[in-house]
């Protein structure tokens, strides 16, 4: 029993003890005992992560993931307005539609000019005699991007009164049907020159959706 007294108030002492204090390396102030130093009342884990406003800093691999977001997305609307800007945004679907369909029956870089044969076979080809022959189309031999440049010049009067029109000087191929064929083996003929076009031009940046005359 006596022994049991003895050790009974020492492990007592090592379970309730509070965590370790840290001892900071301030030096004593002058007038105090040489090698005194002051003592720090938070535990070590605590002095080791210290808040200015007692609440935990952002973690450094989260603060660097954050700051990579934040450079992507303005790097990604860098490059969005560049492309703007270099008119290789596509249009609105509507205007893409009509676009489309302008390339699909106006527009042949790979000929410098055709006749009646190229006529009756490019208009079948590009959907143009069914259900019915269509009386005159004309087919521009320029590179895409010299008929665009049409829409950068300055605007007309389109037929329709609208002043959204260009005009720019091309190669182009004139089919005109012959009037005694039926859709859809329509036939015609052709003219091939060099001439003024109008065409009409929409969105932003602006493309040509409708060939004028």
């Amino acid at each position: 029993m006596p022994l049991v007294c003895t050790l009974l108030p020492s492990l007592v002492s090592r379970v309730s003890a509070p965590p370790p204090l840290y001892m900071s390396s301030t030096l004593s102030e002058p007038g105090e005992p040489l090698g005194a130093h002051s003592w720090n009342l938070f535990p070590r884990s605590q002095h080791l992560n210290p808040s200015p406003v007692g609440r935990r800093q952002p973690d450094s691999y989260t603060s660097t993931v954050v700051m990579d977001l934040q450079r992507t997305h303005s790097l990604l609307l860098l490059l969005l307005l560049t492309l703007i800007g270099l008119g290789l945004v596509q249009p609105s679907y509507g205007q893409d539609r009509m676009y489309q369909r302008f390339l699909r029956q106006h527009v042949d870089p790979q000929v410098t000019g055709g006749n009646d044969y190229y006529c009756n076979l490019m208009m079948q080809r590009r959907r143009m005699t069914s259900p019915r022959c269509k009386p005159f189309n004309s087919f521009i031999h320029e590179d895409i991007w010299n008929i665009r440049s049409i829409c950068s010049t300055s605007n007309v009067e389109c037929k329709n009164g609208l002043m959204n029109c260009h005009t720019g000087v091309v190669k182009v191929t004139d089919c005109r049907e012959t009037g005694n064929s039926r859709a859809p083996n329509c036939r015609y003929r052709a003219m091939a020159r060099t001439r003024q076009v109008v065409v009409a031009c929409e969105g932003s940046p602006e493309v040509p959706v409708h060939f004028d005359a």
